[in-house]
């Protein structure tokens, strides 16, 4: 009997546009790693900026001030429906929403700064998770320089090169404008899988939905090769 041809690994690309302030962004990049370990095929992917609320002054504001004059002095069913339902599913996927704590709500161009820094260096997974876990678990306030540089020294980036960037303008307007970019491209929400440039996934999804997309993305580097 003829052996089954096996199927050929991909090495698949994929942008994850995402913001360290989202909620969903944590939980849905831990469910597209739970689906990316379990795929046969390699998974490459790159961390991409986004800004769900670019106005939010440097230097951030108190967390409960920012979501007051967001959602009132009573947040919607919606909001609390939303609510509950992260902190139901945090478990399961070994993370924690702490939101009830949470002190501050920073600008976010400066972490993303440290995410673009640390994905030139391979190091952006790391970056990414640490930065999460710093601010909805660890309760800090991730744009703060000194948190920043800590963390950046943490995952393996020179803490001290890192501190004295911050303090300059470096890589401001490039961050700017590839988020303007994503904007442009019809990226409204995030989190944003986009697969080998081609299509994306939108929102926390389960990992199921990133083993389908890992597999539709392979026959496109297959077809493309």
């Amino acid at each position: 009997m003829a052996k089954k041809k096996k199927t050929p690994k991909s090495v698949i690309q994929v942008d994850i546009v995402s913001d360290i302030v989202c909620p969903w962004c944590w939980l849905g990049s831990r469910y597209f790693f739970q689906a990316a370990k379990q795929s046969k095929h390699t998974v490459n992917v790159t961390w991409r900026p986004y800004m769900l609320d670019p106005t939010v002054p440097e230097g951030g504001v108190p967390y409960r001030d920012y979501m007051k004059s967001k959602f009132g002095d009573g947040p919607s069913d919606r909001f609390k429906a939303m609510r509950e339902h992260l902190e139901k599913a945090a478990p399961d996927a070994g993370i924690t929403f702490r939101f009830g704590d949470i002190p501050m709500r920073p600008n976010t161009l400066d972490a993303h700064r440290l995410m673009r820094w640390a994905t030139g260096q391979g190091l952006g997974n790391a970056a990414a998770e640490a930065l999460f876990k710093s601010f909805f678990d660890d309760l800090e306030d991730v744009g703060n320089f000194d948190i920043l540089s800590r963390i950046a020294g943490e995952v393996g980036l020179d803490q001290e090169l890192v501190s004295d960037l911050l303090t300059k303008d470096d890589d401001k307007n490039a961050v700017r404008e590839e988020i303007m970019f994503f904007r442009n491209l019809g990226v409204s929400g995030v989190p944003c899988f986009i697969y080998q440039g081609q299509f994306a996934v939108q929102g926390a999804q389960e990992p199921a939905a990133h083993l389908k997309a890992i597999d539709e993305a392979s026959k496109i580097h297959m077809d493309i090769t």
